[in-house]
């Protein structure tokens, strides 16, 4: 697949519904701020599409147009794409694993939240990029989406918990979408349950619903944390999906850099 020049990425956006929750909205978020790629089989009345963003990829249209080593440039990344697709998945990659995924939507009242004394949640702001890095190489992911710390913590739409200058926990909109914000959170390992991402999640869906958004949640059905924490922060269940991980490269030697003119 080719990566697509911006001037052609809107006409695309027939591919991929608009205004829904979760990680399918990442077309919307890649339209909007530039954090990500697309990619088709070719630049005029393209067959098959992808968006990608982070560690993730959406993948849609016809799977017979694409040789098997079309999609290597995806390995290590986390596939959402039709069941039509799976033996061109399976042709291009070493392995290919199954997730169960859950979808939320913010439906209720959170639990009461109430950090420690001197713990003080609010807003990220540019200067506190360096406070995102020192999470740690654990916590990159959460800023994949974006580009990195420095443009999420410039984004706007990241909240922390912070003990003086140090931040403790982390949530922010992990996609954003034209109707529904996902979000995503983490704590730092040693200041786990003590509330403090629920109380970040907390403040995040109430900036999120005053730009007029809602937020959504979505997380593997086996990571019980974030289950929990979701259901605690008033998110409930509205759908499941499967998405695919990826392992290494069958053919690693090919590579397509071409752009579309």
């Amino acid at each position: 697949m080719i990566e697509l020049l911006p001037s052609h990425i809107p006409a695309l956006a027939r591919w991929f519904p608009g205004g829904v929750p979760g990680i399918a909205a990442l077309p919307e978020h890649v339209l909007t701020t530039g954090s990500g790629h697309w990619w088709a089989d070719r630049a005029v009345d393209p067959r098959a599409v992808a968006v990608s963003s982070g560690d993730h990829v959406l993948l849609r249209g016809e799977p017979g147009v694409l040789a098997p080593d079309a999609l290597v440039r995806f390995a290590g990344s986390y596939i959402e794409a039709p069941a039509r697709f799976l033996p061109v998945l399976g042709g291009g990659f070493q392995r290919l694993d199954p997730w169960e995924r859950m979808v939320y939507v913010h439906q209720a009242p959170a639990l009461a939240a109430r950090p420690a004394s001197g713990v003080t949640v609010r807003r990220l702001t540019p200067q506190d990029a360096s406070a995102v890095v020192a999470l740690g190489p654990g916590a990159a992911w959460i800023h994949k989406t974006w580009g990195g710390p420095e443009q999420l913590a410039a984004s706007g739409l990241g909240w922390g918990a912070f003990h003086r200058s140090r931040l403790l926990s982390l949530a922010c909109t992990y996609v954003l979408g034209s109707r529904y914000e996902d979000v995503a959170a983490l704590a730092d390992p040693g200041h786990r349950r003590q509330h403090l991402a629920l109380a970040c999640v907390t403040a995040l869906c109430r900036d999120i619903a005053a730009r007029g958004r809602t937020p959504s949640w979505t997380c593997s059905r086996d990571n019980r944390p974030s289950r929990l924490l979701a259901w605690s922060a008033g998110f409930r269940l509205t759908r499941e999906y499967v998405h695919y991980a990826s392992g290494p490269a069958r053919r690693p030697g090919f590579s397509s850099t071409a752009e579309a003119a």
